[in-house]
């Protein structure tokens, strides 16, 4: 991973970023990285978080922070606030979101039995597609080896399952991250993501942001992006979370 400073800026016209551990600082939103946010909009930069929150949450970050748009529960839908009025674009639609989260309780109350000390992530019910099981958010830190059996479970009962710095989330489908960023620039602005690569970086700093990091050649992480093993971002910020956010922020509105 090379330095913040080897990052070339001066193409850069939108902004991904993840959201927990990455914009936020110990489940906070700090003012400076907020002011961040802001900063960029309002230089002119298209602002997307990409995240493995839930639709609840997406719908009030489209509405109220200073965003284009929003891509949440790990690729499952995209939401962005135009004119006035919340858009909405789902991958599935609304009767197989319904028959999946049936399944995927069942499947969540399996995971509880079988791993001690995890929890439904206490924002489950406002997700629309995927199981958040919480294994450091609201509960004591479980071992890397009760993480790995979660995932392996959702796997076993044929779930897609990521795992970030909070949750492991699982869901019925392929898309991730990527998938829906794809599909969010081709409907929304136009533009295939291959082509527009350059003018794009992704700021994160957990597994589920693997695919981000791999695909984009201004890949950034946050500097606790350390903590995972296997990771490559192309950069990497002095300044962990949200203070990597800001300082990644400062860079490119000094290069741009």
């Amino acid at each position: 991973m090379k330095p913040l400073s080897a990052l070339d800026a001066h193409a850069v016209d939108f902004i991904l970023l993840d959201i927990d551990d990455t914009l936020t600082t110990e489940g906070k939103l700090t003012a400076a990285a907020y002011a961040a946010l802001e900063r960029l909009r309002q230089a002119g930069k298209r602002v997307i978080p990409v995240t493995g929150r839930p639709a609840g949450w997406c719908d009030h970050i489209a509405r109220m922070w200073p965003v284009d748009a929003v891509v949440g529960e790990n690729g499952a839908f995209y939401f962005w606030f135009a004119a006035g009025k919340l858009g909405k674009r789902f991958i599935d639609d609304a009767p197989t979101r319904a028959e999946r989260r049936a399944r995927l309780q069942a499947i969540g109350e399996r995971i509880l039995r079988d791993v001690p000390g995890a929890a439904i992530a206490s924002d489950q019910p406002y997700r629309e597609t995927d199981l958040a099981i919480d294994f450091c958010e609201d509960v004591p830190p479980l071992p890397v080896a009760a993480v790995q059996r979660i995932v392996a479970l959702m796997q076993e009962s044929g779930l897609t399952a990521k795992v970030s710095s909070i949750h492991v989330n699982g869901w019925f489908g392929r898309y991730d991250k990527l998938a829906t960023t794809r599909l969010l620039f081709a409907e929304r602005f136009g533009l295939a993501l291959e082509g527009c690569n350059r003018r794009v970086v992704f700021v994160g700093d957990s597994p589920n942001d693997a695919p981000m990091f791999d695909f984009f050649d201004a890949s950034v992480g946050v500097a606790n992006v350390r903590r995972f093993a296997g990771l490559a971002p192309k950069f990497v910020t002095q300044a962990e979370a949200g203070a990597g956010f800001a300082e990644l922020a400062q860079h490119l509105l000094a290069t741009a």
